[in-house]
């Protein structure tokens, strides 16, 4: 799926059926490698995985669902910005605090007294205040993709 959606679609459409092969099979290596290493070394129980995966989810997704759905100024430059920015904050506070220094993982040092857990709710915030900035920028979407917005919102056979 990475391969096709994201490195066909939207970074490399160009790209041969065999330059996709081996990116599919270098990402499926790199899942199960990620995967594996997690599965020997857990990051902790298996709550506090859940809340990871949920903060990661809430500061990426979350809030490009609800702009692209809700306001006609959204475009896809504004999105990948808020994104990135939302899941690389979150994730890098996460690594931090988990990997990288946990001697330092205290309510004392961490930022406005919110643990790695919870993190993911400035993430969102970080990714709403980007993406409608970055939107604000730059060309609104196209008139076929408001259109499609447009029709997301009312429920077919209303009016």
């Amino acid at each position: 799926a990475i391969s096709h959606d994201l490195l066909k679609r939207a970074l490399r459409p160009d790209i041969s059926e065999r330059g996709e092969l081996i990116a599919a099979r270098l990402s499926a290596f790199f899942a199960v490698t990620v995967a594996g290493l997690l599965g020997i070394n857990p990051p902790g129980f298996v709550a506090q995985t859940v809340a990871f995966a949920f903060g990661l989810a809430a500061s990426s997704f979350f809030p490009v669902i609800i702009l692209g759905t809700f306001t006609r100024t959204m475009n896809r430059e504004g999105a990948i910005a808020g994104m990135v920015s939302g899941i690389t904050f979150t994730a890098a506070y996460i690594i931090y605090f988990r990997f990288i220094n946990p001697a330092a993982d205290s309510p004392e040092n961490w930022w406005f007294g919110i643990s790695p857990e919870g993190i993911g709710t400035l993430g969102m915030l970080l990714n709403f205040a980007v993406a409608l900035t970055v939107s604000k920028f730059t060309p609104s979407p196209p008139a076929s993709v408001r259109e499609l917005v447009e029709r997301i919102r009312v429920p077919g056979g209303s009016g």
